[in-house]
């Protein structure tokens, strides 16, 4: 495996962790819809998070949900509407559906793991 996609696995896991360290159940990691991945759909309580994973092995180029473009987004989009309407019967209907990054960069002997909520809203 190329080392960057080591640090994208290792930054998925080290999300995942960090959700459910968190209380989020995780529902489902990797899905894919045509041309899209999800990385991680998460659960907590009403919340449907879907979270996109952005690690970095340093800041030089800008922090890692810098990365996250509009492309992305509607690819997601779609994505998650499949995900949805395959799973209809597995989801009580009060539940909101949220787009969350999680942004992860290498620093001098660990891992920096930021959780940034409704973060399409920033773009």
């Amino acid at each position: 495996m190329a080392k960057h996609n080591e640090l994208g696995k290792l930054g998925e896991d080290l999300a995942a962790s960090y959700l459910e360290e968190n209380g989020y159940k995780i529902r489902d990691r990797n899905y894919i819809f045509q041309k899209a991945e999800i990385d991680i759909i998460a659960q907590k309580d009403d919340i449907l998070a879907i979270v996109e994973v952005k690690t970095r092995s340093s800041l030089d180029f800008g922090s890692p949900q810098d990365f996250v473009k509009s492309k992305k987004i509607q690819l997601l989009i779609k994505a998650v509407n499949a995900y949805i309407n395959d799973r209809e019967k597995d989801f009580d209907e009060n539940l909101n559906i949220r787009f969350d990054i999680v942004a992860i960069h290498k620093t001098k002997e660990t891992f920096a793991i930021e959780h940034l909520t409704d973060a399409f809203y920033h773009f």
